[in-house]
């Protein structure tokens, strides 16, 4: 007869007790990707580093890209798109800086008077120069291999609902606080 050290109930979980704690929460991925897609990808924060633009502004508008971005990850922070969503805005963020960059765009409301067509999708003179590709994975490649290979927490149906209507709630208030800003000059 062997000797057993544990015993066996037959049972086996889908989640080892020690990889709850390892998995980080859904809400540091929205949280983390909104940051990234506010002041990384914010062609406005880097034109104001540089001194060729007001800083004060590029920050505001940096705060309402990341509170849209936010709402928009909140909407969609459940377990099966979580992922694919916040690759997809990181694509879009990237694209969109790049675009910004490279045919020097204003960083105002004359953006959202173009075609998205025109914002998404730089020139292709402008994708076969290395430095708009570099951009290009530096931005969206980079953080988004990040977000794919991270394990997520697993929350409750009820509990998933609340992170999410959270972050829904704080991005529309940022969201608004920056564009009141935004109306008022800054």
């Amino acid at each position: 007869m062997g000797l057993k050290l544990f015993r066996s109930t037959g049972y086996s979980s889908i989640l080892m007790p020690g990889e709850v704690r390892l998995a980080l929460h859904p809400a540091w991925i929205v949280f983390g990707v909104s940051v990234w897609v506010g002041f990384v990808c914010n062609v406005a924060v880097w034109r104001g580093l540089r001194g060729s633009a007001d800083l004060v502004h590029g920050l505001v508008v940096g705060v309402a890209v990341a509170a849209a971005s936010a709402l928009l990850l909140s909407t969609f922070g459940w377990r099966r798109t979580l992922k694919l969503a916040t690759v997809t805005v990181l694509v879009l963020a990237a694209l969109a800086s790049s675009t910004i960059w490279s045919e020097a765009l204003p960083v105002d409301g004359s953006l959202l008077e173009r075609p998205a067509s025109m914002l998404f999708v730089p020139p292709w003179a402008s994708l076969l120069r290395w430095q708009v590709s570099a951009t290009i994975a530096g931005l969206a490649l980079v953080p988004a291999t990040w977000v794919w290979l991270t394990p997520l927490r697993r929350l409750g149906g009820p509990q998933q609902l609340r992170v999410n209507v959270a972050g829904i709630a704080i991005g529309f208030a940022a969201l608004m606080g920056a564009g009141w800003l935004l109306q008022h000059g800054f």
